[in-house]
C-alpha cells in the first residue's frame, strides 16, 4: 500500500488550515548520506528546470565558457529559468553573438515575458517577444555555445542545429553531466520532453539530491566539472537576477545570502538547492506540483535551518518565506502560509 507523502506546509484563514500541500524532501550529503527524509525519495520524477546548473556543467567544463568569455553574468543566465525581463534577453543575445549565432539558433520557443512589467513594456512598443525572451534562453544560449565549441572553427551553425533532439552530441554531452552527477542510469528511467523541448528524465529525489551536495561541495565529480560546479556558483552568486528576476524567490534569496545557498525551482513544484557550507544537496517534489507557493515555503525552511545566519536581518529574511503572510487586495492579513511542525522539526 503506498503511503502519502506528508503535508509540508500548510495555508491558514481564520484560525484553521485552509489548504494543506503534502510532499517529499530529501536532503543528502557528498558521500550519498542521506540526512534528511521526508516522504518518498525513491520514486522518480521530473526534475525540469531545477537541474539546470547540472545542464549547464558542460558548457564549462568543456572549455566552451572560456574560449567565448562568457561573463558572471551570462553563465549565470545559463542555469536560469528568467522572467524575460530586458537584461535577460539581452544578455542571451550577447551569449550567441559571442558564438557568432543570433536568436536564430535558439530552438526553445517564443513565449511573452513571464515578468509582467517587461511584458507590458513589449506590448506597449508594439513588439511581440522571440526566443530571447523565453525563460529557457539562457540555458538554450549555453547549448549553443557548447555546440560551437564542439564544432570548432568551422560549420559550427550548421552542427548545433537540432540541438534539443536526444541524440545530438551537444545533448549526449548534457545527459552524461546529468547521470554522472545523480548517478542514476537515464537510460532505463522515463524520459519526457521539457517545456523547452529538451529531455527531461525523471529522476529520485534521494539522487538529485546528491547531485546537489556534489555541486556544492565538487566531491564526486570529476575534475573538469568540479570546477565547472565551483565556477558557476560563484557566477550565481555574482549576478542573482540574472537566475530568475526581479521579485522572484531564487534572486532575492541568493542576493541576499550569497555563495552560501545555490536553489533553483522546476515547474510541477520540483526545487533543489546546493548548501556548499553544509556540503548538503536539496531536493523537494509537492505532490500538487504547487512551485509558486508551497515549494518555495519548504524551500526557505529548509535554508532557515541549515545556513549558517549570523546576523538577525539574514535569519528575519528567511522566516518571513517560511512563515509568509497572506494579504487581499486591500493590503489586509488574511491568513499565513507556513512549513509544518514536523518539517522544522525534521530539516536539521
Amino acid at each position: 500500500m503506498t503511503v502519502a507523502n506528508p503535508i509540508l506546509v500548510e495555508a491558514l484563514r481564520g484560525g484553521i488550515a485552509e489548504s494543506q500541500h503534502r510532499g517529499a524532501l530529501a536532503i543528502v550529503d557528498a558521500t550519498g548520506r542521506v540526512h534528511t527524509v521526508q516522504g518518498d525519495i525513491e520514486r522518480p520524477i521530473f526534475p525540469r528546470s531545477a537541474v539546470k546548473v547540472l545542464q549547464a556543467l558542460p558548457l564549462v567544463a568543456s572549455g566552451a565558457a572560456e574560449r567565448f568569455g562568457l561573463t558572471d553574468a551570462e553563465l549565470a543566465l545559463a542555469c536560469a529559468s528568467h522572467g524575460g525581463e530586458p537584461a535577460h534577453a539581452e544578455t542571451a543575445r550577447g551569449m550567441l553573438a559571442k558564438a557568432g549565432l543570433g536568436p536564430e539558433a535558439l530552438e526553445c520557443g517564443t513565449h511573452w515575458p513571464y515578468n509582467e512589467t517587461a511584458q507590458r513594456a513589449l506590448a506597449a512598443a508594439g513588439a511581440t517577444p522571440s526566443a530571447l525572451h523565453n525563460n529557457c534562453s539562457g540555458k538554450h544560449a549555453g547549448f549553443v555555445c557548447l555546440g560551437c565549441g564542439l564544432a570548432g572553427r568551422s560549420g559550427a551553425a550548421d552542427f548545433v542545429r537540432g540541438y534539443v533532439q536526444p541524440d545530438h552530441a551537444v545533448m549526449r554531452e548534457v545527459t552524461a553531466s546529468l547521470a554522472d552527477a545523480t548517478g542514476f542510469d537515464l537510460a532505463h528511467t522515463a524520459r519526457g520532453t521539457d517545456g523547452c523541448s529538451i529531455p527531461t528524465y525523471a529522476i529520485p529525489l534521494r539522487h538529485l539530491a546528491h547531485a546537489f551536495a556534489k555541486v556544492a561541495t565538487g566531491a564526486g565529480l570529476d575534475a573538469d566539472r568540479a570546477r565547472a560546479a565551483k565556477r558557476l556558483r560563484e557566477a550565481v552568486a555574482r549576478a542573482p537576477q540574472m537566475v530568475a528576476g526581479s521579485g522572484r524567490f531564487d534572486s532575492r534569496v541568493m542576493q541576499r545570502l550569497g555563495e552560501r545557498v545555490f536553489c533553483k525551482v522546476g515547474a510541477e513544484g520540483v526545487y533543489c538547492a546546493a548548501l556548499p557550507e553544509a556540503g548538503l544537496g536539496v531536493a523537494i517534489k509537492m505532490d500538487d506540483g504547487n512551485t509558486a507557493r508551497a515549494a518555495e515555503v519548504v524551500m526557505a525552511a529548509v535554508i532557515e535551518r541549515l545556513v549558517p545566519m549570523p546576523g538577525d536581518d539574514d535569519a528575519a529574511f528567511m522566516r518571513a518565506l517560511s512563515d509568509l503572510a497572506l494579504r487581499n487586495w486591500n493590503g489586509i492579513e488574511v491568513g499565513r502560509l507556513r512549513a509544518t511542525d514536523a518539517l522544522r522539526g525534521r530539516a536539521r
